[in-house]
């Protein structure tokens, strides 16, 4: 029943970002999904209930479900994101989370730079070091060289989250670092339209080392102007991959 309320709960959770049902509109009714997707019931109510869950629909007795207006979605949760990444409005979706995400790290930047600890600054080395050695894998990869290519792109990407993690733990504001911590998650689902192989060691590499740097000196300005200028950067790769985008589909 756990791999069919799955299957079932993808398929409605894709339906539902491309506007099959638009908010407002009811689902149909229990049976009737369950007849459609020949799976019974009791599937058919952990889908619902699901969806629930991610504030996708609301459930009255007696009434039914109704979809919920966009607003009300849960878009940290991996399978809306993975859902709404693959729609019209995926694009929307990425450029809030690139503003959520710089209004929030540079605070925690500038904070990091005043609170961390030496432990702190050892996570951030560590993290920034596996970036830059999953760069070259990268690089040596797309040249013929040894290793291989997924591997290194999924490992720059973990090492990536960890040093932005690791500078919301340093700034030791436990309120701020669970709100980044289901973000980083999401982006990660997110990586592929904001990567750019190409520029992480002419780019991407020295404005992480910039970010640590300013923290490690306790430069809480610095650290704050280091983590905006990347995170800047971040939003010119989502501007390049809309702009593509909207050539494709014309």
């Amino acid at each position: 029943m756990a791999r069919l309320h799955r299957d079932l709960l993808a398929v409605m959770i894709d339906q539902l970002a491309s506007g099959v049902y638009p908010p407002g509109s009811p689902l149909p009714r229990e049976v009737d999904l369950a007849e459609r997707f020949e799976v019974s019931r009791g599937v058919v109510r952990e889908c619902l209930r699901a969806l629930e869950e991610r504030d996708l629909i609301k459930v009255k007795h007696g009434r039914g479900a109704t979809v919920q207006p966009e607003s009300a979605w849960n878009v940290l949760d991996p399978d809306v994101l993975r859902a709404l990444l693959a729609s019209q409005a995926g694009g929307d979706v990425l450029r809030e989370y690139v503003e959520c995400r710089r209004g929030l790290e540079v605070e925690a930047a500038g904070l990091a730079a005043v609170r961390a600890t030496d432990d702190h600054i050892a996570r951030l080395r560590e993290a920034l070091d596996e970036m830059t050695q999953a760069a070259k894998g990268v690089r040596e990869a797309e040249a013929g060289g040894a290793g291989g290519l997924p591997d290194a792109e999924e490992q720059f990407h973990r090492a990536d989250i960890r040093f932005h993690q690791a500078v919301a733990d340093a700034a030791g504001n436990r309120a701020l670092a669970h709100m980044l911590r289901p973000l980083d998650q999401a982006l990660l689902i997110a990586r592929l339209p904001l990567a750019r192989p190409q520029a992480r060691e002419r780019r991407g590499i020295p404005e992480h080392q910039r970010i640590l740097n300013a923290i490690a000196a306790g430069d809480a300005a610095a650290a704050g102007r280091a983590m905006g200028a990347h995170l800047k950067t971040v939003e010119g790769y989502l501007d390049e991959y809309l702009a593509g985008r909207r050539t494709v589909l014309r």
